[in-house]
């Protein structure tokens, strides 16, 4: 049920800055003016929420335990909970169907959709999907389409993390027994499906052009991860798949800037200062103007914690921080509902304790999904 509020006291970030107006919220959205209580916020600002376009910390809740535990609808509540304590009004989660197998194979990722769909009415959040397709992984193409007609996934990104330079020489990539194990494989067994799906190169991009015709013409959201050239990035362009996720050099990202195309960021990347894998630095590339979007990746405080590390350093101002988890993600995806507190749009946001900017208080959808110590003296 939706609260029916007006904010007093507080900052509030609108899409021209900061001021000091009230805000009002009724029946889900942001209104003139509200018939409910008024809620002193003083000392606290006013955010909209964060919306992560990709992220994968679900799965430490739904596999708490690898191989020993799984946990599927209580696994979604607390996935819920923690984005919420986080500030993620809305949250797309970025599931693998990949030859790696375990958490990032096709049966893991059925556990999780059905999950979702199954969960999502119940909690606040907005839970929605992406799938992550390794490219080569050309036997499993029909039954990942038809998870996606059958879940309603609306966001696909293209993936290849095979070890192409190792397996054209025949030799082992390095973890291989570890990763192999870890999908209750036998290691050889697990080597000769390598070296198999490196074989079948020349098959991989006429499969993905008719697959990504496919997809366009459902109006999925497409994108390509991890590019490396602007080589790279025009080949996917052609497919339609026009978002440019975690580019590892500054050419695939200008090459996606140039041709008017969403770029996303890794947010542990700014919190960190490089990328952990020796790749380009996000601050570089925010700084550069090379960012419509900030996402969790693997770690659901980052957005907000990274959206303050770009006004720290000097990069952006606070408007255009926090708009890479607001309203730059909400574009990429189309949802043209929320992103900005304005009326009209979806009561997605969250309180800010001024004083150590702690989230304190999220409400999805009007709904409270997240509250916590004094703030909530002020709400109840």
């Amino acid at each position: 049920m939706s609260i029916d509020v007006t904010l007093q006291g507080a900052r509030v970030l609108r899409p021209d800055g900061w001021d000091s107006a009230p805000l009002a919220v009724s029946g889900g959205v942001f209104v003139d003016a509200a018939d409910g209580r008024e809620i002193d916020l003083t000392g606290y600002d006013v955010l909209p929420g964060i919306i992560d376009v990709h992220g994968d910390g679900f799965e430490r809740h739904m596999a708490p335990r690898r191989g020993a535990l799984r946990e599927r609808d209580a696994g979604m509540v607390a996935v819920a909970a923690e984005l919420a304590a986080n500030g993620i009004t809305t949250a797309v989660l970025a599931q693998f169907w990949s030859w790696e197998g375990g958490l990032r194979g096709p049966d893991f990722a059925r556990e999780v959709f059905d999950s979702v769909r199954v969960m999502r009415t119940s909690v606040p959040i907005d839970m929605r999907l992406q799938l992550r397709l390794e490219t080569h992984y050309l036997d499993e193409m029909d039954a990942a389409e038809a998870v996606i007609d059958e879940f309603g996934v609306g966001y696909v990104v293209f993936n290849d993390h095979l070890p192409h330079a190792r397996l054209a020489e025949g030799r082992k990539p390095p973890r291989l027994t570890g990763q192999a194990l870890k999908s209750r494989r036998n290691p050889e067994d697990y080597f000769k499906l390598l070296l198999d799906l490196h074989g079948r190169g020349a098959e991989v991009g006429p499969a993905m052009d008719a697959l990504t015709h496919r997809l366009a013409a459902k109006g999925i959201t497409m994108g390509s991860h991890d590019d490396h050239t602007a080589a790279d990035r025009a080949e996917w362009r052609a497919r339609g798949a026009h978002v440019s996720e975690f580019p590892e050099t500054l050419d695939a990202a200008q090459a996606a800037r140039d041709a008017g195309e969403f770029i996303v960021l890794g947010a542990p990347n700014v919190v960190r200062g490089a990328s952990h894998a020796g790749n380009a630095s996000a601050q570089d590339l925010i700084g550069a103007g090379l960012c419509d979007a900030l996402a969790s990746d693997y770690h659901y405080p980052s957005p907000a914690r990274a959206a303050w590390r770009c006004v720290e350093l000097g990069l952006l101002d606070e408007v255009a921080a926090w708009r890479l988890v607001s309203d730059g993600p909400a574009r990429l995806l189309g949802l043209e509902d929320r992103g900005r507190l304005e009326p009209g749009l979806r009561a997605d946001f969250i309180v800010m304790d001024q004083s150590n900017r702690r989230i304190v208080a999220t409400v999805a959808g009007g709904q409270v999904a997240w509250m916590s110590g004094e703030v909530a003296q002020r709400f109840v």
